[in-house]
């Protein structure tokens, strides 16, 4: 195990270094578990200390996610121990959990769409006297909370469910601050966020951490890391390998090096270049959204792949949720083969092409069905004898495309559910490798993925294209677009604003064409 004391470092904030000094918060010590047939944590250590923010590091499925749910209340340790303010505690459920300071936001938002912000915000702590719900009180400091955290547009009366991912994580962060809480846990919290975002993200953790508060925060950017991180705890296979870490002295190379157990190159994999031969495989001609964008038209070759660039928000998941047929067209045309699409989503489908949404547990998987029910999703007539399915030979296709990604756990009985997100993004891609797609649509593909993880999607996506399908994909994060493309569009309010190759721009002209419509 690495322990590194901190040391004074330059830092944007004056007192970063003297207050992560101060002693610890909130200690775990050993922190072991066990679930049936499986051990989650091995002998967790965790130090987090007021006024800091502490990274927690680790490629899917190191243990991150079992370890913050131990913290909040859902899971119970097998053995070890938490320590609040040096004295031994238990937390029992997710209430004790809140009762100690802890406030957890995790990356599947917790809150309830058919409710107002206010009544999010208070739930489980409504405002009451003698039975009766002080609503305005409520609402009013409701107002307070989502000023201060920069989104007065959100109002304390407004159903969350009409909110976007963006806001609805507002609305956790605000319930979390409604509980004067002492630590705060933020689980891939800039996932859903677009760069003007995360800056006020960002900008929000410094106040809380100003205040005294201790931020544990999981991402795997490690760019963002290095923004705002103080301390790193790397978790590798349910144990603690790297303890404490300064974020200031540490190399970026080295922290690979931990969460993985080997190097990982950045580079993406080489582009061999589209034969000027190479047919066009999908046409989109004059496409439109009503209000949301208008006169989209592209053309992806054989072999193939073009990024979309553009802020949440401007149309880019919309544009591939209208190419696969899951939204109705309002004008326009699209082809694949040459051949005009007519319908919804079984005719993109028939016609061989494939999605992977941005938001794959509750738009891609059946997280309750077994990893090869999902992969087979697609091609149950082929899996079928006399018009039922034939579970061996769903098992068997499904377990050709696990081996052939390297999808961990290997078992294809395992429910999706309990897959990493690397993992989960495998089974959606096996699902379309078992199609055999033409075309394939990928909205943010790499979100919530760790660099392990991350760079075999890439070599996939390659893959792919190098056998002759055409791909898009859609990703906020620019050098992502730019790196795995060929060819990029970048999307600003509804529009294309820009179409060449990807070797032909670069990020700052990138950023300029989405914020203003043009390169300054």
């Amino acid at each position: 195990m690495v322990d590194a004391d901190p040391q004074p470092t330059e830092s944007p904030a004056p007192q970063r270094a003297e207050r992560t000094a101060q002693q610890p918060f909130l200690e775990m010590r050993g922190i072991v578990k066990e679930f049936p047939g499986a051990r989650a944590l091995d002998g967790v250590d965790l130090e987090v200390r007021p006024g800091e923010v502490h990274c927690l590091l680790g490629q899917n499925g190191a243990g991150k996610s079992t370890l913050i749910k131990t913290l909040a209340g859902a899971h119970q340790p097998t053995s070890g121990e938490i320590l609040i303010d040096g004295e031994p505690v238990t937390i029992s459920d997710p209430v004790a959990a809140l009762r100690l300071g802890i406030a957890t936001i995790y990356q599947e938002l917790d809150v309830v769409d058919g409710l107002t912000v206010a009544e999010n915000i208070y739930l489980g702590h409504e405002l009451a006297s003698g039975g009766v719900t002080r609503r305005a009180e409520a609402a009013r400091n409701t107002r307070k909370l989502l000023e201060r955290l920069g989104h007065t547009e959100i109002t304390p009366h407004r159903e969350v469910g009409s909110l976007s991912a963006a806001g609805k994580q507002i609305v956790s962060l605000a319930r979390a601050l409604s509980r004067d809480a002492r630590v705060v846990i933020m689980d891939e919290p800039s996932a859903v966020l677009d760069s003007e975002e995360v800056g006020n993200l960002h900008r929000i953790v410094r106040e809380l951490t100003a205040d005294g508060v201790a931020v544990v925060y999981i991402s795997h950017r490690l760019e963002e890391i290095r923004q705002l991180g103080d301390r790193i705890t790397v978790l590798k296979d349910g144990r603690t390998v790297a303890e404490s870490l300064v974020v200031a002295d540490t190399p970026t190379d080295d922290l690979i090096k931990l969460m993985t157990g080997r190097a990982v190159e950045y580079a993406f994999p080489d582009r061999p270049g589209v034969a000027e031969d190479a047919a066009p495989v999908l046409e989109v001609e004059d496409l439109a959204l009503g209000g949301v964008f208008s006169d989209v038209s592209l053309t992806v070759r054989a072999g193939e792949i073009v990024g979309l660039a553009g802020l949440v928000g401007s149309g880019r998941s919309e544009i591939l949720e209208t190419i696969y047929g899951a939204r109705r067209a309002t004008s326009g045309t699209v082809r694949v083969g040459g051949k005009r699409l007519r319908g919804g989503v079984d005719a993109a489908v028939a016609a061989g092409i494939g999605l992977c949404p941005e938001e794959r547990k509750s738009q891609g998987l059946l997280l309750d069905e077994p990893v090869y029910r999902n992969i087979t999703l697609s091609t149950f007539a082929r899996t079928a004898r006399a018009g039922l399915l034939d579970e061996k030979a769903e098992r068997a296709a499904a377990r050709e495309q696990v081996e052939a990604l390297d999808l961990r756990p290997a078992s294809v009985e395992r429910h999706a559910r309990t897959l990493s997100g690397g993992n989960q993004q495998k089974a959606l891609l096996a699902r379309w490798l078992v199609h055999g797609c033409r075309v394939l649509l990928l909205d943010e593909p790499t979100r919530g993925v760790d660099v392990g993880a991350r760079a075999e999607i890439y070599t996939l996506i390659r893959r792919l294209a190098d056998d002759g399908a055409a791909v898009i994909v859609v990703s906020s994060e620019i050098p992502e677009v730019l790196g795995l493309a060929d060819r990029v569009l970048v999307i600003s309010d509804g529009k294309a604003v820009h179409e060449g190759p990807a070797g032909e721009i670069d990020e700052h002209a990138v950023l300029d064409l989405v914020m203003e419509g043009s390169v300054a």
